[in-house]
This record gives C-alpha cells, sequence and structure tokens, in this order.
C-alpha cells in the first residue's frame, strides 16, 4: 500500500516587537533575599511628583548657590567703600592741618597787604571742614561735638575712631567665621555618617555571604567563623586616630573619625578574608547535572554518595578559580577523576576540579581570584562534557551549591 507523502510549510517568521511604553509606565523594582521576593511598585504618579521633587531641589540649590555669590560680592564692595572713605578721611584731616598751620604762620606775619590772603585760607579751612563733618556724620565715626571743641587731637580722634570700626567689624568677621565653623563641623558629620554607613553596608553584605557559606559547612558539622582565620593580623588594641583629628578639639568629631576609622579597618579585614573563601561560580554557562550527596550512579546505576557538583557545559569553556589559593595538584589521567586540579585556599579550604579537557596551571603555581587553570572537558569517568566541583573545608567534602549563591557584591 502506497502512502502520498505530506509536505508541510512553515509559516514565515514574523517579529513581534514590544509595544512602545510611556516614559513615566507604571515600573517595578524587585529585591530579592533568603529564597524571597519583595515587588516594589512605583506608579506614573509617583515618577512625577519625584521627578517634580528633583527638579525643585536642583532649582532651589542654584538659587542659593547663587543668593551665596552675590551676597560675597555685596559684602567685598561694601569693604572696599569703607576703605574707600577711610582713605578719604584721612587725606581730608592731613589737608585741614596743613590749612591750620599755613593760617597760624600767616597770623604771626599778619599786615594790611595780607588781609586778602588770610580770607583765602579761612574758606578753605571751612570747606574742608564741612567735608569732614559730612562724612564723619554719614559714617558714625566721630562726634561733630569732640571734632569742633578738640580740633588740635583730631588725628588722636581719627586713630581711635578707625580702631574702633575695624574693632566692630572683625567682630562681625568673628561671629561670621564661628557660624562657617559650625556649618562645616555638621557637614562633616554628614559626610562621616555617609562613610561609616557605606561601609557597614559593605561588611553586612560579606557576613551575609559567610551565613550561606556556612549553612553547607553546618550540613556536616563544621563552622567557619572568619574572625578566627589563620590570616587575621596580629592582636593588638585601641582605634586608630590620625594626629590630624586630634588637633581639631572636638570630642564629637574625633569619636566619629575613630569609629569610621575602626568601621573601614573591619571592611578591608572582612575582604581580605572573603579572598580566600570560594564564593561565585567557577564556570559562566552551565546546568547542574548532578548535585551533591547520594545519587544514582551514572554507570551501575547504583546509589553512591557524589562528593561535589556536576556542572554540565560546553567543551572548552574556561574554568575560573573563585578564591585565591595555590595548586598542590595536577593529574592527566583517563581513568576516575581524569585531569585534575587541586588547589589549597588556606584556612582549611581546598577546591577541586575533574574530567578538564585541558590543564593551565602547574603544581606550586599561585593563583588570584578568577584565574583560569583549565577547560572543561570529558575526560577519566564521565559521560558528557561538564566539571566535577568540590569544594573541602578541613578534608571533608561540603555542599559547593551555597558557596555559589553566595554574593559579595
Amino acid at each position: 500500500m502506497k502512502y502520498k507523502e505530506k509536505i508541510k510549510f512553515r509559516k514565515a517568521y514574523s517579529p513581534h516587537y514590544a509595544e512602545r511604553k510611556p516614559f513615566f509606565s507604571e515600573k517595578e523594582i524587585i529585591f530579592r533575599n533568603a529564597g524571597k521576593a519583595m515587588v516594589f511598585k512605583f506608579s506614573s504618579r509617583l515618577q512625577v511628583f519625584i521627578l517634580a521633587a528633583f527638579c525643585l531641589i536642583a532649582g532651589w540649590s542654584g538659587y542659593s548657590y547663587y543668593m551665596y555669590n552675590k551676597s560675597g560680592r555685596i559684602i567685598l564692595n561694601k569693604d572696599q567703600e569703607l576703605v574707600e572713605t577711610r582713605d578719604a578721611y584721612v587725606d581730608l584731616m592731613s589737608d585741614f592741618v596743613a590749612i591750620q598751620k599755613n593760617i597760624d604762620e600767616v597770623l604771626t606775619s599778619m599786615n594790611d597787604d595780607k588781609s586778602k590772603e588770610i580770607d583765602r585760607y579761612k574758606r578753605q579751612a571751612m570747606v574742608v571742614e564741612d567735608k569732614i563733618k559730612q562724612i564723619t556724620a554719614e559714617k558714625s565715626w566721630a562726634d561733630d561735638k569732640k571734632i569742633n571743641d578738640k580740633v588740635n587731637i583730631n588725628e588722636v580722634i581719627l586713630q581711635r575712631d578707625l580702631a574702633a570700626a575695624e574693632r566692630d567689624a572683625l567682630k562681625e568677621q568673628l561671629k561670621e567665621l564661628e557660624t562657617a565653623v559650625q556649618n562645616i563641623k555638621k557637614a562633616e558629620i554628614e559626610v562621616f555618617n555617609k562613610v561609616e554607613a557605606i561601609a557597614s553596608k559593605e561588611i553586612g553584605k560579606i557576613k551575609s555571604a559567610f551565613t550561606k557559606v556556612n549553612s553547607s559547612l553546618r550540613q556536616q558539622g563544621l563552622y567557619f567563623n572568619p574572625l578566627a582565620n589563620s590570616k587575621k593580623r596580629q592582636a593588638q588594641g585601641g582605634t586608630f586616630v590620625s594626629d590630624s583629628a586630634l588637633e581639631l578639639q572636638d570630642e564629637k568629631i574625633i569619636q566619629k573619625i575613630s569609629s569610621i576609622y575602626k568601621a573601614v579597618d573591619d571592611l578591608e579585614y572582612y575582604r581580605e578574608v572573603s579572598q580566600y573563601v570560594p564564593i561565585g561560580k567557577p564556570v559562566w554557562s552551565y546546568w547542574v547535572s548532578s548535585k551533591f550527596g547520594t545519587r544514582s550512579d551514572p554507570f551501575n546505576k547504583r546509589a553512591a554518595t557524589h562528593k561535589g557538583i556536576d556542572l554540565a557545559s560546553r567543551q572548552g569553556n574556561k574554568i575560573k578559580v573563585m578564591a585565591k589559593g595555590k595548586v598542590v595538584k595536577t593529574q592527566h589521567s583517563n581513568k576516575g577523576y581524569g585531569n585534575l586540579v587541586v588547589v589549597d585556599h588556606g584556612n582549611g579550604f581546598m577546591t577541586k576540579y575533574a574530567h578538564l579537557h585541558k590543564i593551565y596551571v602547574k603544581n606550586g603555581e599561585h593563583l588570584e581570584i578568577n584565574d583560569a587553570v583549565g577547560e572543561v572537558g570529558n575526560t577519566g569517568r564521565s559521560t558528557g562534557p561538564h566539571l566535577h566541583y568540590e569544594i573541602l573545608y578541613r578534608g571533608r567534602p561540603v555542599d559547593p551549591m551555597p558557596f555559589m549563591q553566595a554574593k559579595i557584591s
């Protein structure tokens, strides 16, 4: 019996494009923590309100900056006017004293022929004296009555008034300086608080990663204490406070600086410790083909203990170490683990990379984070290209999955 072969034609591929959404469309932010997800929605109105608030704050900041500069220029102009007026006062007083001397000389040799010259000097003296009175009345530097009664001690009065004016100006400048210093101190405290908060947040991330790691270790009755590792510096007491901080003589700022130094010091220490703990994924692209623990053997199908985790991946994909360490073993074989690399990270942690296609490292070589040790392969007792990844702590295999799921940054 003959059958006619049916030929099926596929429809032409037609790409579907997502409809373009408005700029202020509803948005969602998802936070994941400990296997839980929290969703925060931002409506269009809320986005518009946030944008308007940002623009208002930016406008107010620009206006404040403009007024600050404008007030500075006004103060500078007033100071210049004060200097110019003071110089004019001194010049007029010099002219007045000179005219008085000339009048005295003329009076000593007075005769009928020089009567006109005397009148001219008197008129000049009156003009200068009127100008001096006008200036002192506008600036409130001296009393009119004292100037009229004590013409001979004008120089002394001038110096006294200048000193009083400069003293008052200095007091105002001191007040402004004290206000500025207080504002600077407040700004410093705010900056210190932010620095301390950032350091504490980073420490929290690293501690969270260590908590994830210990969830795997506790299954084997083990625990990793980052504060008791062998790489901790020699024990010493007291927090660091620089000499420049002590010169401030401000107890609040000194305490805050001391707190910041401690937080930054702790952060540096935790970061140093985390560099020797294999946290992260040794291959970028993979899928888990066999988990840690009891499993069915892929060859004889009997129950067996799996000391690591199998990460199936394309042959040739690079395998990287997730912590600093030293290569303690390399093996080329077609049996068991196949081509194998073992890295000692210190503090009890070791990692094994098995069934490699190629090995890039040698015994005794020191490795940095993200250094490649080889390529994914299918050597040894293997059914296909994959990486057999083991993590040992104090000689005992532990589940690598929590190490791979932990995140520091």
